[in-house]
């Protein structure tokens, strides 16, 4: 039997510094595959600290930062003041028609189901406007998913469900044709990721699955964490870092009415 997920906290601090990777790797999604104009209207969907809603906005477009977590708005307002960032859920997005573009990097695979979200999205661009996406894809972080499901095995612990949604390239084209949503460019790759310091593994497990080891007592996390190491150093581990299995699935699609 598997115990559900709970809901992720973010540190918007520690986001920033000790995992700025998510963010600055995708740098070449804003500039290249976005391309945006300016006085183009562009939401960034799940903008977390607003990193990349300001380099968007460095383009002339005027930007509106949205996500979930109150504390990554906070940070975002205080970083960038001049900026618009809102908390918002996506699968509750009140937009109509309003954007040119809808950008996303990191974030879609949080959002499950995602067949709501992409209706969301079609809703709040305008006819013929795009949306680009970075997310987790088919693969990503394998290893760590396997880490966690040997160690609770292992220790004859319930099996713990991992909050996130992988899609494989032809599972997220459907979902955006289902929302009419057009594909026009699609691109799964692997992206090892550097997770900096000795305990760079357990840190990022911390961060990013502080909501999947919730339904665990304090005892059994520290059993669950260890373990989880334990198994993951001989194919994480490169003698002098933690090297993530990431794997990216991007897309362009555009609103075909």
């Amino acid at each position: 039997m598997s115990t559900p997920t709970q809901a992720t906290t973010w540190d918007a601090t520690e986001y920033r510094t000790r995992h700025a990777f998510v963010f600055q790797s995708s740098q070449d999604l804003a500039n290249d595959w976005l391309s945006p104009q300016p006085g183009e209207r562009i939401l960034d969907l799940g903008c977390g600290s607003g990193e990349l809603s300001a380099l968007i906005a460095q383009s002339g477009a005027q930007v509106v930062g949205a996500d979930a977590s109150s504390a990554m708005i906070e940070a975002a307002r205080s970083t960038h003041p001049g900026l618009s960032f809102e908390v918002q859920d996506a699968h509750l997005l009140p937009y109509r028609s309003e954007f040119d573009a809808v950008f996303s990097n990191a974030a879609l695979h949080w959002m499950k189901p995602l067949d709501s979200v992409m209706q969301r999205v079609a809703a709040a661009l305008v006819p013929g406007g795009r949306f680009v996406l970075e997310m987790g894809g088919a693969g990503n972080v394998q290893t760590t998913l396997d880490a966690v499901q040997h160690s609770t095995t292992s220790l004859g612990l319930p099996d713990l469900t991992h909050p996130w949604v992988f899609p494989s390239t032809a599972q997220l084209a459907a979902l955006l044709e289902a929302a009419g949503l057009r594909v026009l460019r699609t691109h799964w790759f692997e992206r090892p990721s550097l997770l900096p310091g000795e305990d760079g593994f357990r840190a990022w497990l911390d961060s990013f699955g502080s909501g999947w080891l919730a339904p665990l007592s304090a005892d059994e996390r520290e059993a669950v964490l260890t373990r989880a190491a334990e198994y993951a150093r001989p194919r994480l581990w490169n003698g002098s870092a933690w090297v993530s299995d990431y794997c990216r699935l991007r897309a362009l699609a555009v609103k075909t009415s």
